[in-house]
């Protein structure tokens, strides 16, 4: 197998610094404040495969309980794959551009690749599970962001990094680089609890600080147009559709059918969902943005019973419109459209979530 060495662009060359340095451990924060460009957000034609998180869930516990040799075995396999079904046979073009999307590789299995565990995978591939790797603790970090320029609330950011590193597997949890960054999360939970209104600042190797000074906007832009996300969808809905036809069935979109495959939209991530109930395009029938929308309406109770349980469990009202705002924040504009979530459902949300706050500090004396 053969790999493009060099014309890295800036997503590579930023990759690479950490991918060097995996085994000596350099920090996400050291690493997020080492260059000015964007990694994350350059289009690029790379194969992708779209899981939902219910579907990366199971993943990573099917993973968790692998030996760690048979997680290096499969990330190679899996490269590979990936490799063979683009028709290439390396991560990145002659031009630097990826030409894979390894993100479907749960969390353990890009630390082996960016880690090059066994010495199993080469320093473009590591370069890219890096990037990958930063990526994922920017999404997870990306709605907190956003919500804290609404409310003044710089602890819900810290607390997603502390859940975003409680997620490692222990192979990462051992690293002096895990263990540094957690350490610096926890001073930034103390801090922000004392006053949620104010950023800290000085904290060694605090990630994030670092991505709150590279995306002062609270989330990196996504550069995916809408159009390419409809076509991966419709391409997805057709896969479905060929499958079931292999096996002499008919996919189909309405639960109550007696006969035929039921479409799997598990498989789609919201915005896919979006592009498939807006239907800008006209590239979808009406049962499948009509399913497409009982999906995303399902998701989205969801994550308002999430918001719900979580003020119970903490006890502190306030938290539900947190969630809400959280769940806005993730959302692309056309999940918003597709989801009837308003800038006034989010002002509303804003709204309760200050009086609520107020009211709270008045009852405690503060």
């Amino acid at each position: 197998m053969t790999t493009v060495t060099t014309g890295l662009n800036s997503c590579a060359q930023y990759g690479a610094a950490y991918a060097r340095t995996a085994v000596s451990q350099n920090s996400l924060a050291g690493v997020l404040a080492s260059t000015g460009d964007d990694p994350f957000t350059s289009n690029n034609s790379a194969t992708n495969l779209t899981l939902s998180a219910a579907a990366r869930a199971q993943l990573a516990n099917a993973t968790a309980a692998k030996d760690f040799t048979a997680v290096i075995s499969d990330s190679r396999a899996a490269l590979d794959k990936l490799y063979k079904a683009a028709g290439v046979t390396g991560p990145y073009d002659a031009s630097g551009k990826p030409t894979i999307d390894p993100s479907s590789l749960d969390r353990r299995a890009l630390f082996a690749v960016a880690s090059n565990a066994g010495g199993k995978f080469t320093e473009a591939e590591q370069t890219l599970a890096a990037v990958t790797r930063i990526a994922g603790f920017n999404a997870a970090l990306s709605p907190a962001a956003q919500t804290a320029k609404l409310t003044d609330n710089y602890n819900t950011i810290y607390k997603a990094a502390a859940d975003y590193l409680d997620g490692a597997s222990s192979e990462e949890k051992a690293t002096s680089t895990w263990q540094a960054e957690r350490a610096a999360i926890a001073k930034g939970l103390t801090a922000t609890q004392s006053d949620p209104t104010k950023a800290p600042s000085g904290i060694s190797g605090d990630p994030v600080a670092s991505y709150l000074a590279q995306y002062p906007s609270g989330s990196p832009t996504n550069t995916q147009s809408f159009a390419s996300v409809a076509n991966s969808a419709r391409a997805a809905l057709d896969d479905q559709a060929k499958q079931a036809a292999a096996a002499g069935k008919e996919l189909i979109y309405d639960p109550g059918r007696k006969v035929g495959q039921m479409a799997d939209l598990s498989s789609l991530d919201n915005r896919s969902l979006s592009a498939i109930s807006l239907n800008q395009d006209q590239l979808f029938s009406k049962e499948e943005t009509f399913a497409a929308k009982q999906e995303l309406d399902s998701r989205n109770r969801a994550s308002i019973l999430t918001a719900l349980k979580q003020s119970q469990t903490s006890g502190n009202p306030a938290d539900f419109s947190l969630g809400l705002l959280n769940s806005y924040s993730a959302m692309s504009a056309e999940e918003r459209t597709a989801a009837n979530w308003t800038p006034a459902f989010r002002d509303n949300a804003v709204q309760s979530y200050k009086a609520t706050t107020t009211l709270l500090s008045m009852l405690k004396g503060g």
